[in-house]
């Protein structure tokens, strides 16, 4: 499933992660998946939320700037090698993984792997024809 995922660029300054997240929960935008890569003077904080729109909406207005890309969602086995399927056939198919994070759902159990690749729209239809379940996501996009 192609789903939303804010990217938001940050200066390496105390509390400006804080700031991002206080923005988020005071209009009640619920993050349920986040990584943070930096480096000694920014990061890029990627975030997926409940309402990426709105999400995007008011990280602006509050002068922070936030870009939206679409990402791909994947739902695997909650177990040593869950992803590992999935990382091999979209490798034996000439697709890169440019990068990734996971969680795991509550209610499900789960792993799920946020993944950018080169090709969404091809590598979503690549894991869809062997087999792997595309992540449930009830709620999330605007």
């Amino acid at each position: 499933m192609i789903i939303k995922q804010l990217s938001v660029f940050l200066e390496n300054e105390k509390a400006r992660l804080c700031e991002v997240a206080d923005t988020l929960a005071q209009h009640h935008i619920n993050i349920r998946a986040l990584s943070l890569a930096d480096t000694t003077e920014f990061g890029i904080l990627r975030l997926i939320v409940d309402q990426p729109d709105k999400g995007r909406e008011v990280l602006a207005e509050a002068g922070i700037v936030v870009r939206v890309t679409n990402v791909l969602a994947l739902s695997t086995q909650d177990a040593p090698g869950g992803a590992l399927g999935a990382l091999r056939v979209l490798a034996e198919c000439g697709i890169n993984v440019e990068y990734m994070y996971a969680y795991v759902a509550k209610v499900s159990g789960k792993a799920i792997m946020i993944m950018q690749v080169e090709d969404l729209e091809v590598a979503e239809e690549i894991l869809r024809r062997h087999g792997f379940e595309q992540a449930d996501f009830a709620g999330f996009g605007d």
